[in-house]
């Protein structure tokens, strides 16, 4: 499930991209554990199903702006507004940006493991992984780097 929102950046998305992955793995799970490992699999799946839903129709995510700081009494503490900063800079990248992105850095998988469950090269895994972190960089704010 971790995989999942991390992919989507929305927990009920995340939960109707799994449900939707594992209907159509569970199928095949005979064969798979036979021939080959059902969780690579399952992975690969679930990361081009997410990919595929993002071309297909636009994800509307709520514009999460941050949230407004008062002088006198701040409304909400640092590590809320960081948390709220960082969560709306993961919401940017593409989708195979963010596929990368989780594969490569939530999940530790290697930059070939990476190009293997995308079904994509190595050097695609290094140019996304390269713009999606250029992007969040540009679009996250100095202090969440604290």
């Amino acid at each position: 499930m971790p995989t999942a929102y991390l992919l989507t950046g929305n927990a009920h998305l995340a939960e109707d991209l799994l449900q939707t992955v594992l209907t159509r793995v569970a199928a095949y799970w005979a064969k798979l554990a036979r021939d080959c490992s059902p969780e690579a699999y399952a992975r690969k799946a679930l990361v081009n199903q997410a990919i595929s839903w993002r071309r297909r129709k636009q994800v509307e995510l709520p514009e999460a702006g941050l949230p407004e700081r008062v002088e006198s009494g701040q409304l909400h503490d640092e590590a809320t507004v960081r948390r709220i900063a960082l969560h709306h800079a993961l919401a940017q990248p593409t989708p195979k940006q963010r596929a990368v992105i989780v594969l490569r850095f939530y999940e530790d998988r290697t930059e070939h493991e990476t190009a293997q469950l995308m079904g994509v090269s190595i050097g695609t895994v290094k140019s996304q992984t390269n713009y999606a972190l250029s992007k969040l960089r540009a679009l996250t704010p100095k202090e969440v780097y604290r």
